[in-house]
């Protein structure tokens, strides 16, 4: 062993696997010695100092024991090394007699082979922890001041006392400049404020700030705000205090800005087009652009499209004369000082200013300083008001035009006011991304307005503008279509006039919404006219109607009854009013049942037979008769008046509350009506609703006259001489002679070919009705005979005199019926 702690052997490392030099402090060195089965035998005062342990307890004990167990294990791999070279030398962790871990260096010499000397030579020193700082200084200062990311160190006082050459990319001089100074004085346009506030934290708590992003303008780009990504650290001297900062800068402007206006995009999907409407649209790309890209931004929009209609495709042929409307505006400002019109109206712009231009040409257009004395771009301002730029404080804009599908919609511009960054290419891509967002929507909305408003005309078309003449019942309706997110359904109401003074009450809803549906209610409603015309029994005219809803079904699928259309499925109630009898007769196709106000105010739901949708499954329909006394009020609705109503006090249902709304009085029906729609139909019904009130009123007994009349070919002439009786009291001697030909025939005909009992009635009501009925159901048609016939005339003569006639078949035969208009004043004079 040498005079320097090492051992003079050939072939011995120099150096140990760890790193360290193989020299060692000899004053600091313990020299121990194995034998050969690694158990201690010499345990000098200097291990004592190095590890705690005394001789006492080392002294016979594996050295393996003094080691940390990974180290341990470790032995017999480092016996072969060293065996192998001749000597090893390293670190390992050993086990202090207090518990604790110590890193030693160590140097092993192998028993010499051949010489008879069992034992294993160990030195033994403390690991210097500084020796690594001193051989690698260089090359730390060289990573520092050569390191891409900006780095600085600031005393307790914040105040630089060194920084890397790479600080100088922010501005603020050489690292000597900064030297002494606060952050502040180096970098005005930075908020110091704040970031000092977070090294006094650091400094006071010592833990590390990581990733603390600010935003500001420094001195190499005063243009622009620069994002920075920082991180303090605290420094402490060998005594644990706090000595000063240290931090790093990295700009990570690109990514926040990115970050940014992902956010801003992601707003934006969010914000606009949350309604069916294109000014509101336009309102929100103005709300979402202000104030985080513009300060004051403007929307205006074709008339064409505002209405609804379909622009030309491409750019805007004579963009300087094509109407555009004020969609939406926003500013920083209170009250948008810097707009010339209001919301809806008119907007103006001259020929040759970037709104029409982007029109005319379909590209954007972006303007990084506006010339300051140039006068603002529209034209025929209200009130001559005429400025420039510089008065209106903008400096900054961007023009987009509002494209969607290959159609301009209308134009977006962008003003800045108070940011004085003017707007960058990367600006323009977002007001571009807004836009196009923006656009997409407004053009969906144009799109469904113009099919909404299509539907509601075609709907309004379909449905009565007024109640036809009678005098059966007194009536007020309402309807209120779904609002733009149920679309347009498909909800009707009829009152039909039928013969001998009655009246049929309709009540109908159309499964869907939209055009479709719409139609489809009009396919109904005058398919109900028709049958109606027919004077059907209302079980028999819903039968009828389930055949042609099921027919137009299979038409529309292929011959499949399957869903899809809008007939299948509907539901429609008929009810028939007869002021006469003072009874109505009503049948439902899956309809709610009317409610029925008697006079005396007592509300309930009719007894209406349950009946199959129509189209459903082809079960038979019922219907029921109910005696109806004057004055009486039938309310038919359909099921969005009850299905839409909020729960009721004491969670009353949709049902409870319309009969409790019907029971309170009102002074007309018209205000009853009104009342009932208020309290239940929510501002923005999901379905459409309808409701149609009827008052039943009762046919004067002296405006009617009935005889029954014997199986006798004689009765004729009686039956002729009481009609012109009946006539005269009337003071209808005008009508006598038609009125005695129609009687003549219907009653010869009734005696003929049909059977008894035969009656006869006279109905004074709008028009003079004649019927005659009989117990048989054969029905009699016209005929046309030849000059050459004897028979036959009676149905042609009675069509040729009379405004209408027909058959209506019931239970105990059929009636044969005729109508006669009357003149003005007629039939009033002897009642």
């Amino acid at each position: 062993m040498t005079a320097d702690g090492t051992v003079d052997r050939p072939g011995a490392r120099e150096a140990g696997s760890g790193g360290w030099p193989a020299s060692l402090d000899i004053a600091a060195t313990a020299a121990l010695l194995l034998d050969a089965r690694g158990r201690v035998e010499s345990w000098p005062e200097t291990a004592r100092r190095l590890l705690g342990h005394s001789a006492a307890e080392v002294v016979g004990r594996r050295a393996a024991d003094l080691l940390a167990p990974d180290d341990a294990a470790r032995l017999p791999a480092l016996a072969a090394e060293c065996r192998e070279h001749g000597s090893w030398s390293g670190l390992l962790s050993a086990r202090r007699a207090d518990g604790g871990r110590a890193g030693i260096q160590v140097q092993v010499v192998p028993p010499a082979e051949g010489t008879g000397w069992e034992h294993w030579l160990v030195l033994a020193a403390a690991a210097p922890p500084l020796h690594g700082w001193e051989m690698s200084r260089a090359a730390l200062e060289r990573m520092v001041s050569q390191s891409p990311i900006g780095m600085a160190i600031v005393d307790t006082d914040l105040r630089f006392v060194w920084s890397n050459p790479a600080l100088e990319q922010y501005g603020g001089g050489p690292p000597a400049q900064r030297i002494g100074r606060r952050l502040g004085e180096v970098q005005p346009g930075l908020d110091a404020e704040a970031l000092e506030t977070q090294m006094r934290r650091v400094l006071r708590t010592g833990e590390p700030l990581t990733g603390y992003e600010h935003v500001g303008r420094i001195l190499a780009d005063p243009q622009h705000e620069r994002a920075m990504s920082m991180s303090f650290v605290r420094l402490d001297d060998l005594e644990g205090r706090p000595i000063g900062v240290c931090y790093t800068v990295v700009d990570v402007t690109e990514r926040y800005r990115s970050r940014h206006q992902l956010a801003l995009l992601d707003r934006a999907s969010e914000y606009i087009g949350r309604t069916l409407d294109v000014m509101q649209t336009a309102q929100d790309l103005a709300d979402i652009a202000v104030p985080e890209l513009a300060d004051f931004v403007v929307v205006d929009l074709l008339d064409s499209v505002v209405r609804g209609e379909e622009p030309q495709p491409g750019p805007v042929a004579d963009a300087d004369t094509v109407p555009l409307r004020r969609g939406g505006q926003q500013s920083l400002r209170e009250g948008v000082p810097e707009a010339v019109v209001r919301i809806g109206d008119l907007a103006t712009y001259h020929a040759w200013s970037p709104p029409v231009r982007c029109l005319a040409g379909g590209q954007s257009w972006r303007a990084e300083r506006l010339d300051p004395l140039a006068p603002e771009w529209a034209a025929d301002i209200p009130g001559g008001r005429h400025k420039h730029f510089m008065e209106l404080g903008l400096h900054s804009s961007l023009v987009v035009p509002v494209r969607a599908r290959g159609t301009t919609l209308g134009v977006a511009t962008f003003f800045r006011i108070q940011h004085d960054e003017p707007f960058g290419a990367d600006d323009l891509r977002l007001a571009e991304e807004f836009v196009a967002r923006a656009a997409v929507c407004m053009d969906n909305a144009r799109r469904y307005t113009r099919e909404r408003e299509a539907a509601l005309s075609l709907q309004r078309s379909l449905l009565p503008h007024s109640v036809p003449e009678q005098n059966a019942v007194r009536v007020a309706s309402a309807y209120r279509p779904a609002n733009e997110l149920g679309d347009v359904g498909g909800n009707w109401f009829d009152v039909i006039p039928l013969s001998g003074a009655r009246v049929a009450l309709v009540v109908g809803d159309v499964t869907g919404h939209g055009i479709d549906a719409a139609a489809t209610m009009g396919r109904l409603r005058t398919a109900v006219q028709t049958l109606a015309a027919l004077d059907l029994r209302p079980e028999e005219l819903l039968a009828h109607l389930d055949d042609l809803v099921d027919r137009v079904t299979r038409e529309g699928n292929g011959g499949r009854a399957e869903a899809g259309n809008p007939a299948l499925g509907s539901s429609c109630l008929y009810a028939v009013y007869d002021p006469v009898a003072l009874t109505c007769t009503m049948a439902g196709a899956g309809h709610s049942a009317p409610a029925l106000i008697t006079p005396d105010g007592t509300v309930a739901l009719a007894e209406l037979p349950a009946g199959p949708c129509l189209g459903v499954d082809g079960l038979p329909f019922e219907s029921v008769e109910l005696r109806v006394a004057e004055g009486s009020v039938l309310a038919l609705y359909t099921a969005g008046l009850t299905s839409g109503a909020a729960p009721g006090p004491d969670g009353q249902t949709g049902t409870e509350q319309l009969l409790a709304a019907l029971a309170a009085p009102e002074r007309s029906l018209d205000a009853l009506c009104a009342r009932v729609i208020e309290e239940l139909v929510p501002a923005r019904p999901q379905d459409d609703v309808t409701l149609l009130l009827a008052r039943t009123c009762a046919l004067d007994a002296a405006r009617h006259a009935s005889w029954e009349l014997p199986t006798d070919p004689a009765t004729v002439a009686e039956a002729r001489a009481t009609t012109t009786r009946q006539l005269a009291r009337w003071g209808l001697d005008e009508l006598a002679f038609t009125t005695e030909l129609v009687v003549s025939e219907l009653v010869t005909n009734a005696i003929r070919y049909g059977g008894g009992p035969i009656r006869l009635r006279l109905i004074l009501d709008q028009v003079l009705t004649c019927e005659v009925s009989d117990g048989s159901s054969t029905s009699p048609y016209l005929r046309h005979p030849n000059t050459t016939d004897e028979g036959g005339r009676g149905l042609f003569l009675i069509s040729q005199f009379t405004e209408r006639w027909g058959t209506r078949y019931t239970t105990e035969g059929k009636v044969i019926w005729t109508e006669q208009a009357l003149t003005p004043g007629e039939g009033g004079a002897a009642l």
